[in-house]
């Protein structure tokens, strides 16, 4: 695994003769070291068509200072970026490679730019020594690659080290505005390289249609869910926290919209993209439902009286969860390094390109939208009272899982509609959501009851106390009780809308 840092600095416009200010006049800077000069040559990596930098991503590979290698930074928030670090090499690290298959998706990386720095550091540190930041005043002599235009300045940096206040940013910036230097418009220096030598590069092409039609919406629904599945990929390679969650979400965001729209979009092409989709949120729910379903049982087990955990529950909880999560790493990773993936994103990326438009795409979007999710919420009605008219038991669990789907597919629908339909759609996605955090609350329990008997019928066969699982397979089944109690209130909040007759002429 790359070594990661997490990047906070903030840029500033300099002249080669700019002063700096007294720093030392700061709050909690003691001292301010001058550490020399360095010099930096970086070569900056992208598609020709600069995918990557359109995205706000950095790939380089650097000599000189003190963190030579390849580097590859992801955006995390305006002026914070993740950087990954790898040792200097000719060819691209092989990680690296996975990182950016998502955006690559098979097209080549190149040299784009030459970046020569001579940087000009110090390092702020507290009064006992601890070092704060570092404050560079860079030199830059910027080249278009292959032989093109060429761009210089100066520029002053400030980094963070790791620990310290952000509020810290924010009282140098003050410091040095005071003294009259001002923050670079640009948030990179790869950003302004492009900018000032040649064509930076472009921007997503706007939704087809006027604006306000329900093609124009239901697309740029579409492309945010894409966009979010290509910006996870690598989140998901990582391991980052919730990562998988929020990938999974994306595919069942794009598989709903696809299906409630199916006036808008196209289904002749819509419906192939929705089946794959459902491969790849099936691959990712492997590790999303194990963190779940471990979670759950944890605390589950904290929480209860010390007497009554019986046996080594902890060491078989903690055995089955490692097992469980390294089995759906590997089928996650699969999935992400499959030729059906990458054909996946390729297929998405054409959606936008050339968009399946039916006839309704066309029209205003709040009729057509609203007749859509009126129909999605008619079917969520039958499917809770259908749950509800059954039994307790496996048959009614199956009803009210298939409930909880189509609670899914009606609130992310008012997610898709709410810049059209605004407040209505927001209010019926904040009632639908509520019942489908209910449902899935039962559904929760029904899954963990499944995985405490065989828990319990381990440990029996291992010759230990099964007690404790017993004890916790109650708690389950209490736990979905109360949900499907709690359901009919929950549910007449959100069983009326009246959704389509406020937006008909």
């Amino acid at each position: 695994m790359a070594e990661t840092t997490r990047e906070i600095e903030r840029k500033y416009e300099a002249t080669p003769g700019t002063p700096l200010p007294d720093l030392t006049r700061i709050k909690g800077v003691a001292e301010v070291v001058h550490r020399g000069t360095r010099t930096l040559d970086a070569v900056y990596h992208d598609t020709p068509g600069l995918r990557l930098a359109a995205e706000g991503l950095t790939l380089r590979r650097r000599t000189g200072g003190p963190d030579a290698g390849w580097h590859l930074k992801f955006p995390v928030a305006p002026g914070v970026r993740d950087e990954l670090g790898a040792p200097l090499a000719d060819t691209l690290p092989e990680e690296f490679a996975a990182l950016l298959r998502s955006r690559l998706r098979g097209a080549p990386t190149v040299p784009v730019v030459r970046l020569r720095t001579t940087r000009d550091v110090r390092l702020l540190h507290a009064a006992d020594g601890t070092r704060l930041a570092e404050l560079s005043v860079d030199t830059v002599h910027a080249e278009r690659l292959p032989e093109g235009p060429a761009a210089h300045w100066t520029e002053i940096e400030v980094e963070l080290a790791e620990g310290t206040d952000p509020a810290l940013l924010d009282a140098l910036g003050t410091r040095l505005r005071k003294a009259g230097i001002r923050p670079s418009a640009a948030p990179s220096k790869l950003a302004r390289a492009l900018a000032e030598t040649g064509r930076p590069p472009a921007a997503p092409a706007p939704a087809p249609g006027p604006p306000g039609t329900a093609g124009a919406v239901v697309l740029a629904y579409v492309r945010e869910q894409t966009d979010a599945i290509v910006a996870l990929d690598p989140a998901v390679r990582r391991d980052l926290p919730d990562a998988v969650h929020r990938m999974r979400v994306a595919c069942r965001r794009l598989r709903g919209t696809f299906r409630t729209y199916r006036r808008v979009l196209d289904r002749d092409v819509t419906d192939h993209l929705a089946g794959e989709l459902r491969w790849l949120a099936r691959e990712l729910g492997a590790a999303r439902d194990r963190e779940v379903l471990d979670a759950r049982l944890r605390a589950r087990v904290t929480a209860l009286p010390r007497p009554l955990v019986r046996g080594p529950v902890k060491a078989r909880l903690r055995h089955h969860a490692a097992t469980g999560r390294q089995d759906a790493r590997r089928r996650v990773l699969a999935a992400l390094d499959s030729a059906r993936h990458l054909a996946l994103l390729d297929s998405l990326a054409a959606l936008h390109t050339h968009p399946p438009l039916r006839k309704a795409a066309h029209r205003k979007a709040p009729k057509v939208l609203a007749r859509a999710l009126a129909e999605d919420h008619a079917r969520l009605a039958e499917r809770v009272g259908h749950a509800l008219a059954l039994d307790p038991g496996k048959e009614r669990d199956l009803a009210l899982h298939e409930a909880r789907k189509a609670a899914k597919r009606t609130r992310y629908a008012a997610e898709a509609a709410r810049p059209a339909l605004g407040k209505p759609a927001k209010r019926m996605a904040k009632r639908v959501k509520a019942v489908q955090s209910l449902l899935g609350e039962h559904q929760d329990a029904v899954v963990a009851r499944r995985a405490l008997r065989g828990l319990g019928a381990e440990a029996d066969a291992a010759g230990e106390p099964s007690f404790t699982w017993g004890l916790l397979h109650g708690h389950e089944e209490s736990a979905a009780d109360r949900a499907e109690r709690e359901l009919p209130r929950v549910w007449s909040r959100a069983g009326a809308t009246g959704i389509e007759a406020a937006f008909r002429p």
